[in-house]
């Protein structure tokens, strides 16, 4: 770093913040300085990096700095009300006090602007940003400084910032969920979701598709796509029409209100069809997916870490998926079928 330091005419602090992409060296000082290090050959020693990663691992470390969670729904409880949502901050807390840190969630209704928000996240010197799901929001977060910033993203909602992402492996999901289905004795199996759902991330019907390849049944059915409109009279005739048409024994879906949709229709969950979830969490249905969804907090909170540790500031070129695997859970809604 001494030699770097003196080619480029700069201190040796600023070498190793370089090192550390860190925002604290202007932009250009910090190009030219790690343009330096690759032409001078610098490389770091793997053997000490482990070892500093092992002391950081074995001690108790005290929380000495924040993490941000920002919170973008307009009503901020709204978030946390879905059981997945909860979770992931739940496993997002403990992995972060684990690793000496505190998570903390910054409304944005209660920071009003971005530019305030932004303001607030600086003057606290906070280095790791998680973006949990917004739903149906889109977010203008106008010329938020996101170079300065780590930043981790859960799941394919949130569209921008275009970071790395911690999300349920959906596709997976959709296969294991077709599989236990199947397995429990029903053979006309449907899945049964919204039209902007299946356009959007179509992760879990793909994997639910592939699973009907597999047992290659006459009796596939093609998926049901209520219309975007939100319209409950309009989606209930949809459904009765398409029930007396398609006559499935199971279904599969991601809507949480299908099950009352269904008893409107006259028919009997579990006695006519049998139900299960895209998440039995969130999904009114006792039988389905359980998404692992502290898992993916802890996840995140993990890849937020490493980044961190590496100085990957920013929108990265190109985007890394963590994806974490479901597990099948029986219930009431679908019993075995005689």
């Amino acid at each position: 770093m001494r030699d770097v330091a003196k080619v480029v005419g700069v201190s040796v602090s600023a070498v190793s913040l370089a090192i550390k992409n860190s925002p604290r060296v202007s932009e250009p000082v910090r190009q030219k300085i790690q343009a330096k290090l690759q032409e001078m050959g610098y490389q770091p020693d793997p053997m000490l990096t482990a070892l500093s990663h092992y002391r950081r691992a074995k001690s108790t470390t005290p929380i000495g700095s924040e993490l941000a969670w920002i919170n973008c729904w307009p009503d901020p409880r709204m978030l946390r009300a879905y059981r997945e949502f909860d979770l992931y901050w739940q496993g997002a807390t403990e992995e972060a006090k684990r690793c000496g840190f505190r998570l903390e969630e910054f409304s944005l209704k209660d920071c009003e602007t971005i530019t305030r928000l932004e303001k607030i996240i600086r003057a606290r010197n906070i280095q790791g940003i998680l973006i949990p799901p917004h739903g149906a929001i889109e977010t203008n977060w106008g010329d938020f400084g996101w170079s300065d910033f780590c930043i981790v993203r859960f799941g394919h909602s949130v569209s921008n910032p275009r970071a790395h992402l911690v999300t349920s492996d959906q596709l997976t999901d959709g296969i294991i969920a077709f599989e236990n289905i199947w397995n429990k004795g029903y053979r006309r199996i449907a899945y049964v979701t919204t039209r902007d759902t299946a356009t959007k991330g179509a992760r879990f019907s793909a994997g639910f598709l592939q699973g009907q390849l597999k047992v290659q049944a006459k009796s596939n059915l093609k998926p049901l796509l209520f219309s975007d409109e939100k319209n409950l009279q309009k989606d209930q005739q949809q459904l009765r029409v398409w029930l007396g048409k398609a006559k499935p024994d199971a279904i599969l879906t991601d809507i949480p209100n299908l099950h009352h949709l269904l008893t409107k229709c006259g028919c009997r969950v579990p006695k006519d069809v049998g139900l299960a979830a895209t998440s039995v969490l969130d999904g009114n249905a006792s039988a389905g997916i359980d998404q692992n969804s502290k898992e993916i907090g802890k996840a995140a909170i993990q890849l937020l870490i490493s980044l961190i540790n590496h100085s990957e500031r920013g929108v990265p070129e190109i985007c890394r998926e963590l994806l974490i695997e479901g597990r099948w859970l029986d219930g009431d809604t679908l019993p075995t079928k005689q």
